[in-house]
């Protein structure tokens, strides 16, 4: 079992930064490719970045290519999104996921997904 807690989110000006941070319990979280997706009121839940267990391999939305910035810390148990240049569009629920794979994570396939934190974006 791994249980995802997600912080960091808040309400934030039209090309400012927020750092998310997902703190994970249990052993297994090096075993795990991990993630972040987002869904916005009225809209579908989608992908925004994943990270390998080993952190070697990342991949990234099209819409948040050059802005944001996934990393793990392993000895931590910690997955992080640095969001840089944030729009509005930006604004959403954004979750930390866990998946047995960065192929799942970017596919949806999640194993364990946790409560969300809130972004707000303002213009």
């Amino acid at each position: 079992q791994v249980q995802l807690v997600e912080s960091g989110g808040g309400l934030v000006q039209a090309g400012g930064s927020l750092r998310l941070s997902c703190a994970a319990s249990g052993r297994t979280f090096r075993s795990y490719a991990m993630g972040w997706f987002r869904q916005a009121p009225g809209k579908e839940r989608e992908f925004v970045a994943g990270i390998a267990w080993s952190g070697g391999n990342t991949y990234y939305a099209d819409f948040v290519k050059g802005r944001f910035t996934i990393s793990r810390d392993n000895a931590k148990n910690t997955v992080y999104l640095q969001m840089n240049s944030l729009k509005p569009e930006d604004t959403a629920v954004y979750y930390c996921a866990a998946a047995l794979s960065l192929t799942k994570i970017v596919h949806g396939t999640y194993s364990y997904w946790g409560q969300g934190t809130q972004v707000t974006v303002s213009s």
